[in-house]
């Protein structure tokens, strides 16, 4: 072998240093911490078209270089711009059938990566393999959980050696000896490749475990270039591994159209589906939770499943007037093809900040290029979004800044869905030393109310600093912090981004102390399993200078017995070099840490904004194809997809819709003037194409407004549960129904008819699926045309009306009396009829 091709140490500007060797084995990397050897032999290569590529290579060619880069954070444990310092070396080889390929080395201050690439492919192959293996020595502990696509098993510390073979989960976090420690994961995935994880094997004689990588798909085509993301392990102490970005390092650059992404706005948000679980359908409890929101100085609302289009541009806009942005839930498969696609610039022109994406639950190359989609089009309409149901962080956020969330984690859902599997204390201590380390992730903390829980008070409390996410969306109702002053305030205060993050103390098997600092405070969270103790806090590392002034806030009487111990109690002190910290058992405690001449505490509800001018509310398409609209002279407007406007005078627009919308629908148009910092406080008017001569059923015609008592108002179903399309067929007295409203009184449905409609024609009745009885009625511009009472059992009554230039049409239920609680109406046959001009 040749010097200019012999394999060099590379080296960072830290304590870790690896190499690339050629044995008589194979290829081997072998990783060095502080000069001493911490993993050996550890094979490298791939196997394409069944050809296992590493064993007898030659190597051919080595280049290096160092990587000085900078990259910036929105959002995350350390959010700014971050100087980075990479040793990089390329290592070709070439197979005894001329087969050419490269082990490509990164080496930080912090750890290793290593993938593969084949710079000359002729077309694609299909990688089947890989050789990358990492053994973990006899006498090590790893904490890891049982593999699956969205993550959700729990963690848990075992010996390494007493681990059962088979597929876990990244990231994998072993101890190696008292201060030296590795975590394994990837870094750098998109489309082009399937994800991985750990496959552990059965223990050597001398209880050595050997990690491989084990591919999602069976067999993966790749073209030339790089064919495998990276393959990471962060070497080094526990605060090291904790504060490392070494993730996102090694992830792609940001493109230049997102380098300036102000809209991604980190933050906490209220989220009312953990504890009223239909609540998404209900605008007046979403209003509520907006206005604790506000009060608290939250910047976000997330509505789960149970929205309704109709009545998210009010929500938007009444949140917009506090300063809260709102994010939409919704599941990966309607966002499955390019019509589907088209709902997020929809979402995005009513003035929607950001979705929600559930359930992908696949590592799978065809799911990544599904992430690729939605990453590209987020990114391109400005909607942040959190990935639930999800894969783990592989660097997306350096990528693609909108990412502020991923759940992949067992969280304070399963409190909802499986009362006899509440988290465990030590599941929730293992994550900032594993799962958290890899990026933001959405557990939803701070779950007062949940069932059967173990942890106390203070614990849930100081997982709101202890796990961090982009937009941390709290679990429980808003209420129950409200009723809860010191929660409450220390909530209030809570950052929306963090500038730095750092261990004080821990262990992934007894507790996690977890600093956070934004501007000249620190935020701390301390979160503890097992018996009541006390905890040493070393604030004085903070940097916060003499006299430092600390508020604590924890478990109000930690050696009670009670479990879960409950109430909170607070303690303001100067910081010394270390304070003691009493918990409960599985407890726990925040703090703020700031300097002796700044104030603690500088929460401030958001103020009320006014909404912009915009009238009419409801407008019409006229003969020239367009729509007036007037608004404040500042104001700007925000279209549907395909839409225009031009300015009319100091403030009157002429909107232009697209012309595929069809006579009797509508298009929201969103009026913006600027707001709360990025946040614009909106209003909205409805633009409606007039309906031309004909029958128009009146489920297939938009509402301009409805309430239910129950879930939305149903179209061709009856009511259901809480949730749109949960009802069933329409039956009334025995005799179905395809058509329809599903309706729940009390409840009113609303429909602009702009006085072209002669005639509304239709029945109304009890659905069979329900007992009692309601008053029905049908107004004309709020005026009663017609009433009935309906009682189930009974067929159907039948309705003819006159309705000649009624404005707005609007069906209305309500319970006759106490027991008619639960009853549901149907409106069956219901349809408007346009009769032509010359008649």
């Amino acid at each position: 072998m040749s010097d200019e091709v012999r394999p060099r140490p590379a080296t960072s500007t830290g304590a870790v240093s690896a190499q690339v060797r050629n044995a008589d084995t194979g290829v081997q990397l072998t990783v060095a911490w502080n000069d001493e050897i911490v993993l050996d032999r550890i094979p490298l290569g791939f196997v394409i078209d069944g050809r296992e590529l590493g064993i007898n290579a030659e190597l051919v060619h080595v280049s290096d270089r160092m990587i000085r880069d900078r990259m910036s954070l929105r959002s995350g444990k350390s959010a700014g711009e971050h100087d980075y310092e990479h040793h990089e070396s390329v290592h070709t080889f070439r197979e005894a059938d001329g087969v050419e390929w490269q082990a490509v080395l990164r080496v930080a201050r912090d750890g290793v990566g290593i993938r593969y690439a084949m710079p000359t492919l002729d077309g694609t192959a299909r990688v089947t393999g890989d050789r990358t293996a990492v053994t973990l020595p006899a006498g090590s502990r790893s904490w890891v959980l049982d593999y699956q696509t969205w993550y959700e098993t729990p963690r848990f510390g075992a010996d390494t050696a007493e681990l059962a073979s088979g597929a876990y989960g990244f990231p994998f976090l072993t101890r190696l000896d008292a201060t030296t420690h590795i975590l394994i994961t990837e870094s750098g995935i998109d489309g082009r490749f399937t994800g991985a994880h750990a496959e552990a094997s059965e223990p050597d004689a001398d209880g050595r475990r050997t990690l491989r990588f084990a591919l999602a798909d069976d067999s993966v085509e790749v073209a030339r270039g790089v064919v495998t993301p990276w393959r990471v392990i962060l070497v080094g102490t526990l605060p090291q591994l904790v504060s490392s970005l070494l993730v996102d390092e090694l992830a792609p650059a940001v493109s230049p159209d997102l380098e300036d992404a102000t809209w991604v706005r980190p933050g906490r948000a209220a989220w009312s589906w953990w504890s009223d679980f239909y609540s998404g359908a209900q605008l007046e409890r979403q209003k509520h939770f907006v206005d604790v929101a506000a009060d608290l100085g939250w910047e976000h609302l997330l509505i789960d499943c149970g929205w309704e289009e109709t009545w998210v541009p009010e929500i938007v806009a009444y949140a917009s007037r506090r300063g809260v942005q709102v994010h939409l839930w919704t599941i990966w498969r309607d966002l499955n093809s390019p019509e589907d696609l088209r709902k997020l610039a929809l979402w995005r022109s009513w003035g929607v900040a950001g979705i929600k994406v559930d359930f992908m639950e696949s590592e799978s190359k065809d799911r990544y290029r599904w992430y690729d989609t939605v990453l590209m089009e987020t990114a391109r309409l400005g909607l942040m979004v959190n990935f639930h149901g999800s894969v783990i962080p592989r660097g997306w956020a350096r990528t693609f800044p909108q990412v502020i969330g991923y759940e992949a984690i067992r969280g304070a859902e399963y409190y909802v869905f499986f009362e006899n599997q509440a988290l465990t204390a030590s599941h929730n201590v293992i994550q900032p030393f594993t799962r958290n380390i890899v990026g933001a992730m959405d557990a939803t903390p701070v779950a007062f109310g949940a069932a059967n829980r173990t942890t106390s008070d203070g614990h849930e409390l100081g997982l709101s600093v202890a796990f961090e996410c982009g937009i941390t969306h709290f679990a429980d109702h808003v209420d129950a912090y409200a009723s809860r002053p010191l929660a409450a305030r220390f909530l209030a205060e809570l950052a929306p981004v963090w500038e730095e993050t750092t261990l004080l103390a821990g262990d992934p098997d007894s507790h996690a102390v977890i600093a956070r600092r934004a501007g000249d405070r620190w935020f701390v969270g301390g979160i503890a399993t097992g018996d009541a103790r006390t905890i040493r806090v070393p604030f004085g590392e903070l940097g916060t200078g003499p006299d430092a002034r600390v508020w604590i806030v924890g478990d109000a009487s930690p050696t009670s017995g009670e479990v879960p111990a409950t109430g909170l109690a607070e303690t303001t002190t100067t910081a010394t070099d270390a304070i003691d910290v009493a918990v409960a058992r599985d407890g726990g405690f925040v703090a703020i840490v700031a300097p002796a001449d700044a104030d603690l505490f500088r929460a401030a509800p958001r103020p009320r904004l006014p909404a912009p001018v915009v009238h009419p509310a409801v407008t019409e398409i006229g003969a020239d194809g367009t729509a007036s609209v007037t608004t404040d002279a500042d104001a700007r407007l925000r279209l549907p997809a395909g839409w225009s406007a031009e300015r009319v005078g100091e403030t009157g627009w002429a909107v232009r819709p697209d012309r595929s919308l069809r006579p009797g629908r509508l298009g929201v148009v969103t009026v913006e003037r600027d707001g709360d910092g990025v946040v614009p406080v909106v209003s909205h008017a409805r633009v409606v194409r007039p309906m031309t001569p004909g029958t128009y059923e009146l489920p297939d015609l938009p509402m301009i407004a409805f309430v239910n008592d129950d879930g939305p108002v149903e179209r061709d179903q009856s009511n259901g549960a809480g949730n749109p399309g949960d009802g069933r067929p329409m039956r009334v007295a025995g005799t179905g129904f395809e058509r329809g409203l599903g309706t729940a009184p009390y409840s009113e449905a609303r429909f602009h008819l702009g006085g072209r409609a002669e005639t509304f024609t239709g029945a109304v009745g009890v659905d069979d699926e329900s007992t009692g009885s309601a008053r029905v009625s049908v107004l004309a511009d709020d005026h009663e045309l017609f009433t009935a009472v309906v009682e189930a059992g009974k067929p159907v009554t039948t309705f003819s009306l006159d309705i000649s230039g009624t404005q707005t049409l609007c069906l209305r239920s309500e319970t006759v009396a106490p027991d008619d609680i639960g009853v549901h109406v149907d409106w069956v046959d219901t349809a408007v009829h346009v009769a032509s001009p010359n008649r």
